[in-house]
């Protein structure tokens, strides 16, 4: 005697080797013997044999209709042999009654399992909804399965255009683009990035990086609301008129310098900061806009302003224009350069020039002072500022050759060409500047600290810089304080200290009092906001500098070994590790043969070709 059984979900058959009431010992059809339940045993039979049994009644099932099955059921529980009566109009036989139960067990949209070989039709709307999510399951696995064959082409699914942004930067992985795209990958061994650029997706690896930014930190876009400034009292004119100095490129100019000499032969410095604070006051519409982007976010060849532009020509210090600003004025010996005093107040000025790094620095130079060619517009000014910055920088206890200088580096973007230029890092137009601004800033965090006003500053101790509301060393820059407000159109860390400082000045209460948990909250929010624009600013220098590979053709080129297997290259501000490198001293140049650079992952490949010699630490 033989029998069919259930067994793990499924159906077997087997012959009767022992009978004991509650359990069978049976053999199958390859000789593996087992102990069955008999509670599980569907049908007992003698022919035909094990193997073609199965067969028949897999045949059986496949010519049944399941619908014509689920119409023949009655309302109620039923056993499957009921049914098989009632669907062939006769005693079934034994592959017929076995052949019912596999097509039952197998529809389970249209029957409901109730237990051991019985069954219960699925209501009518309950079935119509499986049938129709069923149906979209399917058409959604053949939509899948096209995404996945056109992906694998090479070839972008028109489906994919509107949803790029998603797919690329947040994918969600209940999607079936998504899940195509995962399993294209899995097929052609690429990155999403890279198979999308095969697939002419990415018609610009600038703007993959690009946009990744902008949809991670603004993803309503960078377009600003319209928004206006605050009308502000009629300031008096100062007496002085004021030049910049900036890169070509800058229009948020917030800085300005004048000199005048008085009348007991000492000279007046003047350091002149933009005051967009007279017009941007606290939780106004443009102020909400400044405080949510908190910084002008910097990137080769383009930026994204924290200001409006209308917001910022108002204010900008530029040239053959009256400027609100904020002014300190430092008296100088006139002989020995040592500061006197200061004093700081608010006024109207002229600014005369806007001078520019790149026509300026063939002028003014360390080479042009020392010959004593002063024969270009402010060359006077600009010299005795240069004594008086080298001054300022020696009060700070710096030395003015420290023995290394490190190398800026300036990226021009022009028709989508990279050109990558350096200067020394302390040239008198960095010196002039950086010193001037030290000083204002130094000079302005004291004056909060003396009044006890609140404010942001910069703190370093033991080579740990940090913001704080508390005024402390810079070990650093060598002050006893320091706060960033000389960049209020750029930073709105320094708009908010200008807020205080114009409060001091004018007698008013300010704005943010001692411990307030807004002036935390803003503090909290750009270190955080501005850290993450640094990064992203570095991130596309090394794309621009990749793209300068790929530019110029480089073959080969000479690096630095900075440590271990870590390199950077002479030419650009290009650092990477190169594992063919063998084991060599610091501060050794090497060369490198450049292999593929890939412009997605923001990478190169080099070998090592020999080394060329060490460079004095």
């Amino acid at each position: 005697m033989n029998i069919f059984y259930e067994e793990d979900g499924g159906f077997k058959v087997g012959s009767i080797l022992a009978d004991n009431t509650t359990s069978l010992q049976v053999e199958n059809a390859h000789g593996k013997r087992s102990k069955i339940k008999s509670a599980n045993v569907m049908l007992r039979f003698e022919q035909p044999g094990l193997a073609a049994f199965l067969e028949q009644a897999g045949a059986v099932a496949a010519d049944m209709d399941v619908e014509f099955l689920w119409e023949s059921s009655p309302p109620e529980e039923f056993d499957f042999d009921v049914l098989a009566q009632e669907y062939f109009g006769h005693a079934p036989t034994p592959t017929e009654a076995a052949g019912t139960l596999i097509r039952l067990h197998s529809s389970p949209m249209h029957f409901y399992k109730k237990g051991k070989g019985r069954y219960k039709s699925a209501p009518p709307e309950a079935l119509k909804s499986a049938l129709a999510s069923a149906e979209k399951k399917r058409q959604q696995a053949a939509l899948q399965a096209r995404y996945v064959e056109e992906l694998g082409a090479f070839t972008l699914p028109a489906e994919f255009a509107d949803k790029l942004a998603m797919i690329l930067y947040k994918p969600d992985r209940n999607t079936l683009e998504v899940k195509a795209l995962e399993a294209a990958c899995a097929a052609t061994h690429l990155s999403p990035a890279h198979l999308l650029h095969r697939c002419g997706a990415l018609p610009s690896t600038r703007d993959y990086h690009l946009h990744r930014f902008l949809f991670d930190n603004f993803p309503k876009g960078v377009e600003f609301p319209e928004v206006g400034v605050e009308p502000h009292p009629e300031l008096p004119l100062a007496e002085v008129a004021a030049f910049s100095i900036d890169d070509a490129t800058t229009t948020e100019i917030d800085d300005a310098f004048s000199l005048e000499q008085l009348a007991n032969g000492n000279w007046r410095v003047g350091i002149h900061i933009a005051a967009p604070a007279l017009g941007i006051l606290p939780d106004t519409p443009v102020d909400a806009v400044a405080a949510q982007r908190l910084s002008t976010v910097y990137m080769p060849g383009d930026k994204i302003t924290m200001l409006p532009e209308n917001v910022v020509q108002a204010f900008t210090l530029r040239a053959d224009k009256v400027c609100p600003a904020l002014s300190l004025y430092v008296e100088v010996d006139g002989a020995t350069l040592e500061m006197l005093n200061s004093t700081s107040r608010l006024e109207r000025l002229h600014i005369a020039a806007n001078l520019r790094h790149d026509t300026l620095e063939p002028l003014f130079n360390e080479a042009t002072i020392a010959a004593g060619k002063l024969d270009y517009a402010y060359a006077a000014e600009l010299k005795l500022l240069w004594d008086i910055a080298r001054k300022l920088e020696a009060s700070r206890g710096k030395s003015a050759d420290n023995g290394t200088q490190q190398v800026d580096y300036n990226f021009h973007v022009e028709d989508d060409r990279i050109t990558i230029s350096n200067r020394l890092r302390g040239s008198p137009i960095d010196k002039v500047v950086s010193e001037l601004m030290i000083l204002v800033n130094s000079t302005w965090g004291k004056l909060l600290s003396d009044h006890d006003v609140a404010g942001i500053y910069r703190t370093q101790n033991n080579g740990k810089v940090k913001m704080s509301t508390v005024a402390a060393p810079h070990q650093g820059l060598g002050v006893a304080q320091y706060m960033w407000s000389s960049s209020p159109l750029r930073r709105y860390v320094d708009l908010v200290n200008q807020r205080q400082i114009i409060n001091l000045l004018q007698n008013e209460a300010p704005v943010y009092a001692k411990n307030d948990t807004a002036l935390f909250t803003i503090l909290r929010d750009f270190d955080a906001a501005y850290t993450l624009y640094n990064d992203f600013q570095r991130q596309m220098e090394r794309y621009w500098c990749l793209r300068w590979l790929l530019q110029e053709n480089v073959q080969q080129t000479e690096v630095l070994v900075l440590r271990e297997n870590l390199v950077k290259l002479v030419d650009i501000p290009l650092v990477s590790r190169i594992p063919s490198l063998p084991e060599l001293p610091p501060n050794t140049r090497a060369l490198l043969e450049i292999g593929e650079v890939d412009l997605l992952d923001l990478n190169f490949n080099a070998r090592f070709v020999s080394v060329i010699g060490a460079t004095p630490a």
